[in-house]
């Protein structure tokens, strides 16, 4: 059994720890309030607005006018972009991104002999981190997104990504990320972002709702679809950010848990080797008055 020192230097430093991932905890918590306030106000506007994109998609196969971002072709260049979190401390949250990454690139691309032809788009350290460690390129890093993340900042990158599939540097877009659910449940989420899909969910591939555009398709192709995808791209990262400190509050509050049954062992432990000890003393003393009485 371990001595006294060992064991109260032990108690003391599990102490110190679960201060530290208390305070993280309260920390994140606080983040993840004001984070997911943004979230569910943005949600009902981007979906109502995805679900118009996509029925726009659909009524434009049937016309004159070409939608660039709805592309049609064989598939040889992919761009895969993988959102994890800059920081630690948040469980299997980026594990998991970076796993279902690895898993699309080798199921999907590298049996149709493309994995020369897959370029990475990380937003985000850790992954930036592990995929410099598998052979793929690397398109640019935006870790310093999460610094200070606005509409705006966001639609910078998704404006070159949609320059750079309209120019046909690219044939396909996805997203891999944690979709937040609640503090406890991030769905993790592998999703296309250019082409533009011509079919929902919500509704069959041969439903066209009637719209009047207005003032002519033209404009709509120009000016609604590119808003609506800088509002799907910023959507998908704030899910991201919002389910990160989602992940780090629930990992920082088993963490904490964990010290407390810690130190409820430990000092148990102790005082059962302090019991011990008295015991032993006791014992000695006895027995020493006992030989000088006898």
């Amino acid at each position: 059994m371990a001595n006294f020192k060992e064991i109260r230097i032990r108690i003391s430093s599990v102490k110190s720890t679960k201060q530290i991932t208390s305070a993280m905890k309260m920390v994140a918590a606080a983040k993840l309030r004001k984070a997911q306030d943004k979230i569910v106000q943005l949600r009902p506007y981007a979906n109502k607005l995805h679900e118009i994109l996509v029925e726009l998609a659909k009524s434009l196969r049937n016309s004159e006018e070409e939608n660039i971002y709805s592309r049609k072709g064989a598939t040889e260049k992919v761009l895969l972009i993988v959102v994890t979190s800059n920081k630690g401390l948040c469980g299997a949250f980026s594990s998991n991104v970076i796993r279902e990454a690895k898993r699309i690139i080798e199921e999907n691309y590298y049996n149709q002999n493309l994995a020369g032809n897959v370029w990475i788009l990380p937003i985000g350290k850790k992954g930036n981190d592990a995929m410099k460690k598998m052979n793929v390129k690397i398109l640019e890093d935006h870790s310093r997104l999460f610094n200070d993340l606005t509409f705006e900042n966001s639609s910078l990158i998704a404006g070159k990504v949609m320059e750079m599939y309209v120019k046909g540097d690219f044939d396909r877009v996805e997203f891999v990320y944690n979709q937040f659910k609640n503090a406890a449940v991030q769905n993790l989420t592998n999703e296309v972002f250019l082409p533009v899909q011509t079919a929902s969910n919500d509704f069959e591939a041969g439903d066209v709702q009637d719209y009047i555009y207005e003032p002519d398709i033209e404009t709509i192709v120009k000016d609604l679809i590119p808003r609506s995808l800088r509002i799907q791209f910023y959507k998908a990262i704030l899910d991201s950010f919002v389910a990160e400190h989602g992940a780090r509050m629930t990992a920082m509050h088993k963490a904490t848990d964990n010290a407390t049954d810690l130190i409820r062992e430990l000092t148990l432990q102790y005082n059962k080797a302090r019991q011990a000890s008295i015991t032993s003393q006791i014992l000695e003393v006895v027995s020493g008055a006992e030989a000088l009485r006898g």
